[in-house]
């Protein structure tokens, strides 16, 4: 697929554009045909297979967990039953070596975290003609199959985790309590006036750092993962450059995908510890 039909910037262009529903410039509604038509349709377009490939994922995690668990036995356990119960005692020594308060609601939410989006980055070791070639055969223009590399994604989840450290920090600290630590650290005096003063300059601080742990979260994600998908599809290029370049190509793909499982299992922990650190930081005053 890479050069038949389309340049090497075509190919790379076409890998990378989500498959995108929204209004048009004349006002219909529609899924874009183009690069060019996905642009236009701005901010309130929908990316239909960041949307499907990532509710498919979460739905075969709940699967293989509920399944796991309705054939849970006290014998000799099962190799699913035995993944699972690895997954849940790493999770639960991540959450019990970071998390020093008591909430019953943290542990399966880095369970999730950690899982889902595990899951979402396993896509990217999905050869990268494949699925794009199936769905074009079905009349489909694009498919992204890793929704990690969308940032609406990556920035829908950190949003969500950041919505809850302010629930948890309000309702934990009360809503003066959180205002005063947004607003009398790290400055402060005894003297009321001075005290006054850096009220401002310690919004500003603290606000910025309050704002950059879901930014953070989220662009950390996105750019490992977009790197890592841009890295296989340059590599597909030389397939279509000759012999000798397709099996350097080859084994540039074997070398990668080896490198890539590290990488995506790293990025999936980050996430999943991050989110359990703030939670923390959330349940505690300063």
């Amino acid at each position: 697929m890479a050069g038949d039909t389309l340049t090497s910037s075509e190919y790379i262009k076409h890998h990378l554009t989500n498959l995108t529903f929204g209004q048009h410039p004349d006002g219909s509604w529609g899924v874009a045909h183009s690069a060019a038509e996905a642009k236009e349709m701005g901010f309130w377009a929908v990316h239909l297979d960041t949307m499907f490939w990532s509710i498919l994922l979460g739905v075969a995690f709940l699967y293989m967990f509920k399944k796991a668990a309705d054939q849970v036995t006290s014998g000799v356990p099962g190799m699913l039953q035995n993944f699972c119960e690895w997954i849940v005692e790493f999770i639960d020594s991540s959450v019990r070596g970071s998390f020093t308060a008591k909430n019953n609601m943290v542990a399966p939410l880095a369970l999730t975290i950690f899982v889902w989006i595990f899951l979402q980055n396993l896509m990217d070791l999905v050869p990268v003609d494949l699925i794009p070639l199936v769905s074009g055969w079905l009349g489909i223009h694009f498919m992204k199959v890793v929704p990690s590399t969308d940032p609406n994604a990556t920035f829908g989840m950190a949003i969500g985790v950041f919505m809850l450290v302010i629930f948890y920090s309000i309702k934990m600290k009360g809503v003066g309590g959180f205002a005063a630590e947004l607003t009398l650290q790290p400055f402060s005096s005894s003297n009321a006036v001075v005290n006054t003063l850096f009220i401002p300059i310690n919004f500003v601080l603290e606000f910025v750092s309050l704002i950059a742990k879901p930014i953070s979260l989220a662009l950390r994600l996105f750019g490992n993962m977009y790197a890592g998908e841009m890295i296989f599809i340059l590599i597909a290029i030389m397939y279509n450059a000759g012999i000798v370049l397709g099996l350097f190509g080859g084994v540039l793909q074997l070398g990668w995908a080896i490198f890539h499982i590290l990488i995506i299992t790293l990025q999936a922990f980050i996430f999943m510890t991050l989110t359990i650190v703030y939670l923390d930081m959330a349940h505690h005053e300063h």
